[in-house]
């Protein structure tokens, strides 16, 4: 019979010495043991075969029958000896919370192995007291770095400051993992390095989550509490929630540099906000100026055109409005007639909004709608109030095909209808309050709420003969974002400010390199920003109202303004200008958009206005930026822009943008969906219990609490197991690989904890096989090295590069995927199994050098992974022993490994991965016919240089063949006939080398093993011709990574580290 395959062993991904595709062979007894047989052979037939069947067959009823007589005396025995009842196997007992015993700041006490918290990985054991150490012995301020000539430079991170809000959630934490990963990489190569932390007072969002605190506990409003009361209670949310951001990040290990921690209402950050609007205004740049703004009823506001969402509706829908109880038709177009003025005609026109009628002062057609170009220049009259509505033409804005042609003019409700009502002179009438109400000039509608008017205006046109019909429309509704109202366009006089000359430099230093963007993203245009906000939490717009004795001074006056960094300027220049006028000076009660104010952090935490403080000297520009790519133009921009015009330099060289979480159904994180992840409960576990309550804390409604309590029952049926820190930061960033959104799974954040106590264990072994007296030397003596560590040594400098340049690249995920593989792949899974063998059967020697590979691999490592999982490589580095001299007092400041030249041992790594394959080949095989004791294993060498190289390894081969191996031979080109013994399974690796397992009377039935590789033939040849009909397409070499670019996927790490 031919040799047919019968397994495919993945390789190890970076073994690209091997062949591409190893495959398992089958030989029956029958077929010759030499190695140097043709493998085409054909099988034996006739007489013979029938024969050799009946034999087999005989064998194996006679071994049946012996294990069945067996198993029924083993039982009978059993039965006889057992007693009635056995004792319960008591549960292993929960271990009590550690208590951790170092004093507050001071340097962990480290316990032994055999504490019962620290004999398996523990994170809250392990996590406990270093932070305080850390910080209390300023290992984060800059001055803890290299300084001055013996630096690299200087490396900068002013952090993005959570608002205070509320608590931290996952994509803070992404955040915090990112960028403390970039300062300790830093910091470990000697740059100068500094991490400003603080908070943003947020101004609208925390007011309305304030808001929203008050209503459900008290069923009160702010306008019922009052400015100053409503203030204080801000304030208090605050200090609490600021108090909590900060804990948050210490607990996910965040290297800041408190000492200098910024809030953006401190005292020297409010004068840079002054500061900056005055020079602004001095300049012309802010003027104050009645213009449509977007205005939300529900938090009594004007927003940004870049806080407002649009809703995209095919048709008639029915929307929820905050305050409204029944839903809100939208989506249809109204049609209606207004009443010409001295005549029995009327014009028809169509509205997506029949409320803004009373609004109403015109009637736009297109000058060549012979429709209506009799009537331009008449007008129409309202229903309801007593106004004539002009009747304009217009063809910029009028298309004569929709609706009914005629538009009719809302110029104070609308955009296109401002600009017409700037063209052709018409009023301006707004029509509402600010909480929505109809005012005035809606006549005998004044009071009703703008929906309700909506209804009550169709209904009283019925009764008039004015109504026509109602027809499905498609739009766009403007939404809140954060209270998702349906924004009004409403006239209001406001400060503003013209962004033109300072976005087209802004967008200069992006397109010449000065400020690097990642990842990629497209340009976008500037539109002039509003600079103020109808609020009472922020800071106060230094503009004051001059007051004349006597006088009602316009508000919309431009004229009666000054501004003034404080009152008693303000006083002075209104002095200056109005000479000898008796007046008096009231400050605008509204208070800056927060971007303002933060749009300055990167100079106001290092001291700016003062240019000549010492933080900005040294520190500004910054380096880097990181931040997520949603808040790009809300913030990035407004950055580089007051940089750029305050101080002619941009505020950094780089920004990186991360990806947005969403939960692992790939829906956007809510907290009415229940899909929001506390990181802290990931840090400490959390019970489903507790998960639901927390629900309670907050602002949610009734009907989305029980919805997130449903989504809570199915994504964390038992919880939230206990991750610690290092796996939650170590999972995020490998997560970061540059490109779209991230779908978060707590099963892959368990996974990297059970990451986590793989490196406990390997370091626990390597330091238990150090002796006492053991002294790292300063230099390995290569020329000593055996093959297995000169092959570690040589793919931790590969691993130590890879980290390196994919950092210095900014692909995070890519670095977790380099240290995972080196450390777990190939330091624990091969290097350490292998040095079991070295450390008991070797030479004194050869055990010296192992364990000084052995320390020297786990040293390295620990220090490659400390940017990314600070808390369990301080715990060990701080057992490892120390070279002599050496007093580095912390792993954070140790120096980041360094790719070095003489550990390259490129042939001898070939060699031994050679050697390896034959052991994975091995272990193929043991695994397939579940061999698991007293197993025979052959390689067959047909080369002699081959022969040579596998020879020179056997020891380590057989220690990585698994327990199943007890004997291993290496056969080489000159070995006799029958050196390998009739069936063998086979593992055909390279042209020249194979491994054999023999199998004897483990082969019970040759047909159904026939039957079975057949099967197993079939299924390789058609993934085969899948794969090359994949790999003959155009480009496919291009979109291929390299092996050492792979990473575990997650269902390969779980089961890895199942096993």
């Amino acid at each position: 019979m031919p040799w047919l395959p019968l397994r495919r062993l993945a390789q190890l991904q970076h073994r690209s010495a091997l062949s591409p595709h190893p495959i398992v062979l089958f030989r029956s007894n029958l077929l010759h043991a030499s190695a140097t047989r043709n493998l085409n052979m054909a099988a034996p037939s006739g007489p013979a075969k029938n024969e050799l069947k009946e034999k087999l067959k005989a064998e194996k009823a006679a071994e049946k029958a012996a294990k069945f007589a067996a198993k029924q005396n083993k039982q009978k025995q059993e039965n006889t000896a057992k007693p009635k009842s056995q004792p319960k196997v008591e549960p292993t007992p929960t271990l009590p919370p550690f208590q951790n015993d170092t004093a507050a700041g001071q340097k962990k006490v480290l316990h032994s192995f055999e504490h019962p918290h620290f004999s398996a990985y523990n994170p809250s054991a392990v996590e406990a007291a270093w932070y305080q150490w850390w910080e209390e012995s300023g290992f984060f301020k800059p001055e803890a770095s290299k300084q001055g000539a013996d630096a690299a430079g200087t490396f900068v991170i002013p952090l993005p400051p959570p608002n205070v809000t509320g608590a931290l959630h996952c994509g803070h934490a992404l955040a915090n993992a990112l960028q403390d990963t970039l300062i300790r990489w830093h910091r470990m190569k000697g740059f100068t390095t500094l991490w400003v932390p603080g908070c943003d007072h947020a101004g609208i969002s925390t007011q309305s989550v304030v808001e929203k605190m008050l209503w459900k506990k008290e069923q009160r409003t702010r306008i019922d509490v009052g400015r100053e009361g409503f203030v204080r209670m801000v304030w208090d949310w605050k200090d609490e929630y600021h108090q909590r951001i900060n804990n948050a990040q210490k607990l996910m290990g965040g290297s800041m540099d408190w000492s200098r921690e910024a809030f953006t209402m401190d005292k020297n950050l409010s004068a840079a906000t002054a500061e900056t609007f005055c020079r602004l205004h001095d300049e012309g740049l802010i003027y104050r100026s009645s213009r449509l703004v977007n205005w939300c009823t529900a938090l009594n506001t004007a927003l940004s055109t870049l806080e407002v969402e649009n809703k995209e509706i095919t048709g008639r829908t029915m929307l929820s409005v905050p305050g409204y109880e029944r839903k809100v038709e939208f989506g249809v177009l109204t049609h209606f007639k207004y009443q010409i003025e001295d005549s029995d005609e009327t014009i028809e026109v169509a509205t997506t909004r029949p409320e803004t009628m009373f609004g109403d002062s015109g009637i736009a057609v297109h000058p060549d709608d012979q429709r209506y170009v009799h009537l331009i220049g008449k007008y129409a009259k309202h229903p309801f109030v007593d106004r004539r509505l002009k009747i304009v033409a217009d063809s910029k804005f009028v298309d004569p095909e929709f609706g009914t042609g005629a538009v009719k003019l809302t110029p104070a409700h609308d955009p296109n209808d401002y600009q017409m009502g700037k063209t052709h002179g018409l009023e301006f009438i707004n029509i509402l309050n600010d909480d929505g109400t109809l005012n005035a000039n809606a006549g005998r509608f004044e009071g009703q709420r703008r929906f309700d008017a909506r209804y009550t205006v169709v209904e009283e046109l019925t009764k008039l003969g004015l109504f026509v019909k109602k027809e499905p429309n498609p739009m766009k509704i403007p939404l809140c974002e954060k209270s998702k109202d349906v924004i009004e366009p409403i006239i209001k006089p406001q400060w503003w400010m013209q962004m033109q000359d300072m976005a087209d430099a802004a967008l200069k230093v992006v397109e010449s390199g000065e400020v690097k963007i990642s990842p990629e993203s497209a340009n976008k245009s500037y539109r002039r920003w509003m600079a103020s906000i109808n609020d009472w939490w922020g800071h106060r717009i230094p503009a004051y109202r001059v007051v004349f004795e006597g006088e009602d001074a316009s508000e919309g006056d431009d004229s009666v303004w000054v501004v003034g960094r404080t009152t008693e300027e303000a006083q002075e220049k209104a002095a200056a200008k109005y000479g000898s006028k008796k007046f008096h000076l009231e400050q605008d009660p509204d208070c800056l958009d927060t971007w303002f104010s933060s749009g300055l952090w990167p100079m106001s935490t290092l001291g700016w206005p003062n240019t000549e403080s010492p933080d900005f000297k040294q520190f500004f520009p910054t380096s880097l930026l990181e931040t997520g790519w949603d808040i790009l133009f809300f913030w990035v921009a407004r950055m580089i822009m007051l940089s750029l015009k305050l101080t002619g330099r941009v505020p950094f060289k780089e920004v990186y943008c991360h990806s947005l979480i969403r939960d692992s159904e790939g829906r956007k994180m809510s907290k009415s969906l229940g899909n929001v992840i506390d990181p802290l409960d990931i840090i400490s576990g959390i019970e489903l219990d507790q998960l639901h309550a927390k629900l309670h804390v907050g602002n949610l409604k009734e009907d989305e609490i029980s919805r997130a309590i449903k989504y809570q029952k199915t994504a964390f049926p038992g919880g939230i197991p206990e991750c610690g820190a290092d796996a939650l930061r170590l999972t995020l960033i490998s997560y970061t690989t540059g490109g779209g959104d991230i779908n978060f799974d707590i099963k892959v954040m368990h996974a990297y904890r059970r990451f986590c106590n793989k490196i406990w264990q390997a370091s626990k072994y390597v330091l238990g096989r150090l002796p006492q007296d053991f002294v790292p030397v300063t230099k390995l003596d290569t020329a000593k090295l055996s093959i297995p560590e000169r092959w570690i040594l040589h793919r931790m400098n590969v691993a130590v590069k890879g980290i390196n340049d994919t950092l210095e690249a900014r692909e995070f995920s890519k670095s977790t995927q380099f240290a995972y593989q080196f450390f777990y792949d190939e330091l624990c899974d091969i290097f350490i199994e292998n040095s079991k063998t070295i450390l008991s059967d070797g030479s004194p020697e050869a055990q010296s050098s192992a364990q000084q590979t052995l320390f020297l691999a786990l040293d390295v490592a620990l220090r490659l992974m400390h940017p990314f999982m600070p808390f369990i490589t301080e715990e060990l580095w701080q057992r490892l022993p120390k070279r002599e001299n050496d007093t580095t007092k912390t792993i954070m400041l140790a120096p980041y490994p360094a790719f070095d030249a003489s550990l390259e041992f490129e042939t001898d790594a070939r060699e031994y991965e050679l050697g390896l394959s034959c052991a994975q080949g091995i272990r193929s095989l043991t695994s397939e016919y579940n061999v698991r004791a007293d197993g025979r294993a052959f390689i067959k060498a047909s080369t002699t240089d081959s022969y040579i190289k596998i020879n020179e390894q056997v020891a380590a081969i057989k220690s990585l063949s698994g327990k199943g191996i007890a004997e291993l031979q290496v056969v080489g080109p000159e070995a006799q006939e029958g050196a390998i013994p009739n069936g063998c399974a086979v593992f055909v690796l390279t042209a020249d080398l194979s491994v054999f397992l023999e199998l004897g009377s483990r082969l019970n039935n040759i047909d159904a093993e026939i039957k079975k590789i057949q099967a197993k033939l079939q299924k390789s040849q058609g993934a085969a011709k899948k794969q090359q009909e994949l790999m003959s397409k155009d480009g496919f070499e291009d979109k291929q990574l390299t092996p050492s670019q792979k990473g575990p996927d997650e269902a390969t790490m779980m089961e890895k580290q199942r096993s």
